[in-house]
């Protein structure tokens, strides 16, 4: 039990392991009064040590708020990782733009905590899982037509209001940041709920477990509470839940069964109507994919020669959609409008607007790569069932 002496604000629970106490503060990710109640806590109990809901990327990214300047394009296309990028970075706006709301700073109170931990010589404990990981869980444990739908997502709320109602703030005040920018498909797929959300309440009970000392502070999300409480009490491996998800084949059988169908299609054709009809076919494929990849690239405002560079590669590359057309139509633009230091120094207020997300060529170039990248599945979908229809 808590020393009845020491006076806790109302979000705060506490739990004995043994001879640790463990004092862990619901926070809503946005709120001036969550600052305050971690403040509270850690005067109250002088802790041997603050656990935060942070990852090192994310903890980076908040005491460091130069570190866009470092990002190396290049290398983001190159690793595949411009979706996950491009994630985070919506996620960040929607944040920004919430806290001007809400006169808050997003994250503000686990910056409290890492604050406090250094005045007050406790241990800091960055005990949330890498976001890079969590975010390939659920993109790898994904169907073929939910990872559509996910992109579709994204794209529509980079196209969407940049106003935030009332009923949007108040249920903020007690979600997770993750669950609640994902919501759509944590309530439709109970597996990305379970990746996203009960996977790090056993990460971050784990964590907090094992921080060292007998007194520990832990700053977490209010919707995380309920599942730390669950699984702090007992030892937990934390092997599964940190492996990247096996790779899957489908790609490598997309990269061969494309190819091999399109020229069933086109033979078939060719016995139906002669090289005429195969000519025919053959323009569907090149005109629909690379039209269609090409006004991707157009829409997220691409330069000309990446346009056509995505009219180009589409086609070509269709055999591994995701990745190919994009990747070539991100390098093009890179090359092209290569960013300044000016521009990554701009990028943190650039996205919260709708106008700067699109104008900044960093975030540019990440549109490019994903519209392009969806403008090429969906023209393969649709060329590909014509070319079949036209054969049959």
């Amino acid at each position: 039990m808590t020393d009845p002496q020491i006076k806790l604000p109302d979000n705060v629970e506490t739990i004995k392991l043994g001879e640790k106490t463990v004092y862990l503060v619901g926070t809503a990710h946005v709120s001036k009064e969550s600052v305050e109640d971690v403040r509270a806590t850690v005067a109250a109990v002088n802790p041997d040590a603050i656990c935060v809901e942070l990852c090192q990327a994310r903890y980076k990214s908040m005491v460091q708020r130069d570190n866009w300047k470092k990002m190396n394009l290049f290398k983001v296309i190159k690793e595949r990782k411009t979706l996950f990028l491009l994630i985070q970075l919506i996620m960040t706006a929607f944040y920004k733009r919430l806290g001007k709301k809400l006169g808050a700073e997003p994250g503000a109170e686990m910056l409290e905590g890492v604050k406090l931990a250094e005045s007050t010589d406790a241990q800091l404990v960055l005990a949330d899982r890498d976001i890079e990981i969590t975010l390939k869980r659920v993109w790898g444990y994904m169907s073929f037509f939910t990872k559509m739908n996910l992109l579709a997502h994204l794209i529509l709320s980079i196209f969407g209001s940049e106003e935030i109602d009332a009923e949007t703030i108040e249920k903020m005040k007690m979600s997770d940041q993750l669950e609640t920018i994902m919501e759509e498909f944590t309530q439709t797929f109970p597996e990305i709920k379970k990746r996203l959300i009960v996977e790090r309440d056993i990460y971050l009970a784990q964590k907090i477990r094992s921080a060292p000392g007998n007194t520990i502070v832990a700053v977490v999300g209010a919707a995380h509470v309920p599942g730390i409480k669950l699984h702090i009490d007992h030892e937990e491996s934390l092997d599964e839940i940190t492996q990247l998800p096996p790779k899957s084949i489908l790609p490598k059988i997309i990269k061969v069964a494309i190819p091999l169908t399109i020229l069933i299609f086109l033979y078939m054709g060719f016995r139906k109507g002669g090289i005429e009809h195969s000519a025919g076919d053959l323009a569907i494929w090149i005109f629909v994919n690379g039209a269609l990849s090409a006004l991707g690239a157009a829409i997220a405002l691409g330069h000309p020669l990446t346009v056509i560079a995505s009219f180009v590669a589409a086609p070509i590359t269709s055999g591994n959609p995701w990745v190919a057309s994009g990747f070539v139509s991100g390098l093009v633009q890179t090359w092209i409008k290569k960013p300044t230091v000016e521009d990554f120094e701009d990028l943190p207020q650039a996205i919260t607007t709708t106008k700067g997300f699109w104008k900044n060529p960093v975030t540019r170039i990440l549109l490019v790569v994903m519209m392009a990248s969806f403008g090429s599945v969906i023209g393969t979908i649709i060329s590909g069932i014509w070319i079949g229809a036209r054969a049959v």
